[in-house]
């Protein structure tokens, strides 16, 4: 018969144990827990807790295998002893810590019938460990950063010390570990200077008779022969009748009693080297304020002999009001002993006004017996060509910063107006075959005029984006600047909103200059843009001036570095708000914006700055708030021959008439583009002129045609080189595999060496440039036919 988990006597005592006692089923079943247990799981009773729990593996412990860890050690050894573990309390989920004490109870042939043991919660123990071990991180952290050595040390009344915390700085000054000086307190004070060991009595002796501060110098010797000046400094934490306990620090101070002894050594040497190396030398006394300054830091700002008094107080009365505080911040942690030595750059104002930088060094030489300082010695160093540099420097990494944010815009505002150009061309294309299908005297011949017209202004604003764009070699031609001028103005006008009117004051001359007309007139665009968007809705006047100007080499200079001579000013001037004096410092500044959040780039500027700096020009701000604002752009003006004649070009149209029919009609096109209204409308229009057409949206699936179509005659393959999946040059390649002689023409909106030599590489008989117009595009076609014919 199977014994009952309540046979036996010890029925009282398994109840009223102070910790949880319980038994349970191998299966982790609970069969009895007595009241100490139920407590802990949150029950009001054992027959609750035993309704309440089912599973001990699942329910019981946090760390899901730890049961099966719990059986496998009573499995071994039969028991098992202290086995903590964080668990759930049954009823509530709430986590704590306890402490496992567990027996298997078998019967008399060694069948497994229960497990026996006690839980004790050890929560609050297990905080305080944790607790413990976070505070000595804590202090081993703070400790680490301390210069030298910080130490706990209890001294007993024999004399004899057991240190209770030293940290990691004991390796720098003695070369040992910090375990070596906790196992052996004794050990540091065989490395006393043999001269200074009295020291060391009298310390004890002092400690010995109660509580008290101690600071002082002392000499140790190390293994190798090699002597250390030490600074220590402890305080009694607390003292009973077995000893006190104290804590300290050891600093090594070896470079600064060695720069005190060459100091003392030959201080007259010392300060006509430093003086003769260009530095100026002083030296401060503390405790009266008193500095004595070198001739040469008195001529370093302009200063005479008698224009200083020597006081510290009358440099620091000179020094810049920003640099103040940190200058004081480093000596005060050279004097508190966290710095070896005083180091600090800060601006002193010289006679004649101006600011100088300084590089000002020191050392204390000399300190009373509680460590305070009282004489400390130094050097100033003119170190103001060394910050210009440094600004310079800044600067130059700023403008590389702001020239790689503009190329990125450029790129981003390239790649959209290339695919708005191809949204043009389908535009454009499709119109031309609208206006043929509905006839010359269709109501709708003056809809589709204007909506043509709208589509070439639309298509030459998309060229100069990507012109602009693509970085091209600006195309400096000597050209009349008025004509330009005019033309843009002719643009501008339309654009300018209601209540702004736009004033011109252009010469008869034509003011010859070298070039880029695109850029120039983007520059006044810009100009002019900016003047009516500060209008902030309101009515104004805009005023366009072109004067010619001569400026003299002080002007030039004035001007950024301008040569003097002969110069074409173009003034845009409004009666707007104006500017205050910093917007006036930061306007030319890329990305930077008066507008709004997401009302304006901050390009428009920075972009004219840099085209007319780009053109050996030069460009002037003049502007008061409430009197509003003018640019005056200067170029310089061509020399000897009169500017090339300009040629006037009206914009580009599209024919309302398809181009004549082929010369070589029924021939075989495949065009290929990714680009599916592009597709449909050159498949269209070829088709009208004559040709078979067979139109594909990827280099693939005209690929897998040529495949399945072997015999199928090809005269002329036509591909975009930008597609997505494979480039122009890579059908080229393919199709040439498949059938070599097959005469292959690239198109792309970027032409350059790269594309033609990997074109001339693949097989490619031709590369050409994206068209204007479908017309153009059908002429190349026609001419790329009649010469394979």
């Amino acid at each position: 018969m199977t014994p009952s988990p309540l046979d036996g006597d010890f029925s009282s005592l398994f109840n009223f144990l102070p910790i949880g006692a319980y038994r349970a089923s191998p299966e982790g079943q609970m069969l009895r827990a007595n009241h100490a247990l139920v407590r802990l799981n949150g029950y009001a009773s054992e027959a609750e807790m035993l309704e309440g729990v089912k599973d001990v593996a699942r329910e019981w412990y946090v760390e899901p295998n730890r049961r099966a860890q719990f059986q496998q050690q009573l499995e071994r050894d039969g028991y098992v002893r202290g086995f903590i573990s964080e668990i759930h309390r049954y009823k509530t989920r709430e986590r704590v810590w306890i402490s496992e004490n567990a027996h298997a109870v078998r019967d008399g042939s060694g069948t497994l019938l229960y497990y026996e043991g006690t839980v004790e919660d050890i929560t609050d123990r297990v905080n305080d460990q944790k607790a413990l071990r976070e505070s000595e991180e804590q202090l081993r952290r703070i400790t680490s950063q301390v210069p030298g050595m910080v130490f706990s040390v209890f001294v007993r009344r024999d004399g004899q010390r057991e240190y209770r915390y030293v940290s990691p700085g004991v390796r720098d000054i003695y070369g040992l570990e910090p375990e070596d000086l906790i196992r052996e307190p004794m050990l540091v004070a065989r490395y006393r200077h043999p001269d200074d060991l009295d020291l060391l009595e009298k310390d004890l002796e002092d400690i010995r008779k109660g509580p008290v501060n101690l600071g002082g110098e002392f000499r140790i010797v190390l293994p190798d022969g090699s002597v250390k000046w030490v600074y220590r400094r402890s305080y009694a934490v607390s003292a009973d009748e077995e000893g006190t306990l104290r804590v300290g620090v050891l600093l090594d101070i070896t470079a600064r009693k060695e720069a005190e002894a060459a100091l003392h050594a030959n201080e007259a040497l010392w300060r006509l080297a430093l003086e003769g190396a260009g530095d100026g030398v002083w030296d401060w006394d503390l405790s009266t304020g008193e500095e004595f300054f070198s001739r040469s830091i008195k001529a370093m700002f302009g200063y005479d002999e008698d224009d200083i008094a020597h006081f510290a107080s009358e440099l620091d009365a000179r020094t810049h009001p920003d640099d103040i505080a940190q200058m004081q911040a480093d000596r005060q942690a050279h004097f508190e002993m966290r710095t070896p030595t005083y180091r600090n750059e800060h601006r002193v104002r010289c006679k004649d006004g101006s600011w100088k930088w300084v590089l000002t060094r020191g050392t204390v030489i000399k300190r009373d017996e509680n460590g305070a300082p009282l004489r400390m010695v130094g050097t100033h160093t003119d170190i103001t060509e060394h910050k210009q540099a440094e600004a310079l420097h800044r600067a130059l990494e700023a403008q590389l910063r702001e020239s790689q944010k503009m190329e990125a815009i450029g790129t981003l505002a390239g790649g959209v107006a290339h695919d708005f150009n191809n949204l043009l061309a389908a535009i454009l294309g499709n119109l031309v075959l609208a206006r043929e299908d509905v006839g010359e005297h269709h109501p709708a011949q003056e809809s589709l005029t204007e909506i043509n017209r709208a589509a070439i202004r639309a298509r030459q604003l998309v060229q100069q984006i990507l012109t602009f764009s693509r970085r091209q070699t600006q195309e400096m031609l000597r050209q009349p600047l008025t004509p330009l001028v005019e033309e843009a103005l002719g643009l501008m006008r339309s654009l300018l909103p209601a209540g702004v009117k736009l004033v011109s004051r252009l010469p008869a001359a034509g003011l010859p200059v070298l070039a880029d007309a695109t850029q120039m007139q983007q520059v006044l665009m810009n100009l002019c843009t900016n003047a009516w968007q500060a209008m902030e809705g309101r009515a104004g006047e805009i005023t366009v001036a072109l004067r010619e100007t001569w400026l003299d080499a002080s002007q030039g200079l004035q001007l950024g570095g301008l040569s003097g001579g002969a110069y074409a000013c173009l003034s845009v001037a409004d009666n707007g708000p104006g500017m205050d004096e910093d917007t006036q410092r930061r306007i030319f500044e890329p990305f930077f914006t008066t507008k709004a959040p997401g009302a304006g780039t901050g390009l428009g500027l920075a972009v004219v700055h840099g085209i007319v700096k780009a053109h050996r020009g030069a460009i002037d701000l003049h502007s008061r708030v409430g009197e509003g604002t003018r640019f005056d752009v200067y170029l310089p003006l061509t020399e000897g021959a009169q500017a090339d004649a300009a040629v006037q070009v009206e914009p580009s149209t599209v024919s309302n008439t398809t181009s004549a029919t082929p010369a070589v009609p029924g021939k075989h096109v495949i065009y290929i583009d990714d680009y599916e209204a592009l597709v449909f409308l050159v498949g269209r229009l070829l088709r009208k002129q004559g040709y078979r057409v067979s139109t594909f949206e990827s280099g693939e699936a005209a690929l897998a045609w040529l495949r399945e179509h072997p015999g199928e005659p090809v005269d002329l393959v036509v591909s975009d080189q930008n597609m997505p999946g494979m480039s122009g040059v890579e059908v080229a390649r393919e199709m040439l595999a498949l059938r070599p002689g097959l005469r292959v023409a690239i198109v792309s909106g970027h032409v350059n060496d790269k594309l033609l030599a990997e074109a001339g590489e693949a097989g490619v008989s031709d590369v050409m440039g994206k068209q204007d117009s479908m017309d153009a595009l059908g002429a190349a076609i026609r001419e790329l036919l009649e010469r394979t014919g």
